[in-house]
């Protein structure tokens, strides 16, 4: 299969987990802790296993790695060309305080980069596609798919997104050296999705997060135009160490500006 080919079985896939979290989200649902103290809730576990198995059934030989099934020792994944890698529930603070913006996240890795990437935003039932090949797309149920693009043009002013639930200082800093901004808080993968379809011009992420959190919205940035970048200029890559945590980043959609010069000094 070319990864064209991966679009509508994958679209459907995030789809049914998506259908399953409302299935949880409208009830009184109860929240767990784990290890890192981030939340867990039944939602989590029912899209993990819709999209593993989902997965498994596309694609048998291909591994999978989800936030939700265990990390496998680095000795073992750093031998892959080519997997999956998933957060079944992006956002779950969001789902919690159910302000509908959570995602499900389905990416395809190839050679350390995001090569395919689906973000289903279940409450407004739109999904976000990007396919090296095949740019990148929105589409709302069963609509046709749009294409989608990064804005040409920075804004005046700058229209930042951040984060609703990981806003610190050092962002803060940052913006000091942009000038006048405009921020858009957002939970989730969305920050990405919202550059990518020119709605926004920059998020600067400072804080915490892994792999899982980024990839299938990296895919679709930066088959929309867009660039997602770590602080030193290199493209945020996957399956590298034996961590998955990524370091701070930037994802950018107009390149009218050096925002690497702009933000790198302040980081």
């Amino acid at each position: 299969m070319g990864f064209a080919d991966f679009i509508e079985p994958v679209v459907a896939i995030a789809r049914q987990a998506g259908d399953a979290i409302l299935e949880v989200y409208a009830t009184d649902f109860d929240v767990q802790a784990k290890d890192d103290e981030s939340p867990l809730t039944l939602a989590d576990m029912a899209s993990n296993r819709v999209i593993v198995t989902g997965l498994r059934a596309l694609t048998p030989d291909l591994p999978i790695i989800s936030e939700e099934s265990g990390l496998p020792e680095f000795a073992e994944r750093k031998k892959w060309a080519r997997y999956w890698l998933i957060d079944p529930l992006d956002g779950t603070k969001e789902f919690v305080k159910r302000n509908g913006e959570f995602t499900v996240n389905i990416a395809l890795i190839d050679n350390h980069r995001p090569v395919f990437g689906v973000v289903h935003v279940p409450v407004t039932n739109r999904t976000f596609t990007g396919c090296e090949g095949a740019g990148s797309a929105v589409r709302i149920g069963d609509e046709a798919p749009e294409n989608i693009q990064v804005s040409n043009r920075s804004a005046s002013p700058v229209r930042v997104v951040g984060s609703r639930s990981h806003r610190g200082d050092s962002l803060d800093a940052l913006l000091e050296s942009i000038g006048e901004v405009e921020m858009l808080p957002m939970g989730s993968s969305l920050k990405f999705c919202v550059v990518a379809e020119g709605n926004a011009d920059i998020y600067p992420r400072l804080g915490p997060t892994s792999e899982w959190d980024t990839a299938a919205a990296q895919a679709v940035v930066e088959q929309a135009g867009g660039a997602v970048l770590q602080l030193d200029g290199r493209p945020l890559d996957y399956n590298t160490k034996a961590d998955i945590l990524n370091p701070h980043f930037l994802v950018t959609g107009p390149a009218d500006r050096n925002w690497i010069d702009m933000l790198g000094s302040k980081s």
